[in-house]
């Protein structure tokens, strides 16, 4: 009998393993995931939705910033592609909008802006990538899915797996960070900034390792994405600017936890 409920139990974990598998490849190729786009120039919101359909996303496209709420208070989104200048609510608060209410699915910018101002801006209120325009559809496709193959990999992780630094918890399988038992709300790539951090207690981590680590591309000069990331990240861990506590910052080289 001891032996059956063995045999059971270990055909269920594989079937779990195959089933868990089988669903990451699905939502790896867009099957059922849902993309909100918001633009008012209706020839690229049209052709960004050309696109994504093509890969089999679920497209909510939308013109104005009121049917893009109306999406996001209605509908289980994946990941969201925001133009920057669209009327009404521009494409900042909507980000702000969705972080608000401890949404933590990707975001894309997608404006003609180019300052880094502007770049900085969308990262600080909880942006994930920006693009600017012109741009490649393909580029774009391909940011798309490599988000929401971050995003997913976090929301279906089964292995239990926890990392302790001094009140803090950070939980791979939940993608959870409990700061002395009080969850904090991280965006998919501030947890993966985090937990990159985390696995590397002790030792410095410098912007390029991060930056390539982390959003999978080549680290460019005069890049500040990842230090408004971080700053971010502190702010959310209540850290002190000038001494925090757990992201330490060792200027001129990059970052560590201790």
């Amino acid at each position: 009998m001891n032996k059956i409920l063995k045999f059971s139990y270990i055909f269920s974990q594989i079937m779990k393993k195959i089933l868990r598998y089988a669903i990451i490849q699905m939502k790896e190729k867009g099957i059922k995931m849902n993309v909100l786009v918001l633009d008012d120039e209706k020839e690229i919101a049209d052709l960004v939705e050309l696109y994504l359909k093509n890969e089999d996303y679920t497209i909510y496209k939308c013109y104005t910033s009121e049917e893009a709420i109306k999406y996001i208070n209605t509908v289980k989104l994946d990941i969201a592609i925001l133009d920057v200048m669209v009327k009404g609510k521009n494409g900042f608060e909507i980000c702000k909008y969705i972080r608000d209410k401890n949404l933590t699915f990707p975001i894309i910018m997608l404006t003609a802006k180019i300052e880094d101002k502007d770049k900085i801006t969308g990262l600080t209120i909880g942006a994930d990538d920006y693009i600017t325009k012109p741009f490649n559809p393909l580029e774009l496709v391909a940011r798309v899915k490599a988000a929401v193959r971050r995003y997913t990999r976090y929301n279906d992780k089964n292995e239990e797996e926890k990392i302790y630094i001094d009140g803090l918890e950070i939980s791979k399988e939940k993608h959870k960070c409990l700061l002395y038992g009080e969850e904090i709300i991280l965006t998919p790539i501030e947890f993966d900034i985090l937990l990159y951090l985390a696995n590397n207690r002790g030792n410095v981590v410098s912007s390029e390792e991060l930056f390539e680590k982390v959003w999978k591309e080549k680290y460019l000069d005069n890049n500040n994405t990842v230090m408004v990331h971080i700053r971010r990240i502190r702010e959310k861990l209540k850290e002190d600017t000038r001494n925090p506590k757990y992201i330490k910052t060792v200027w001129g080289v990059g970052y560590k936890i201790e």
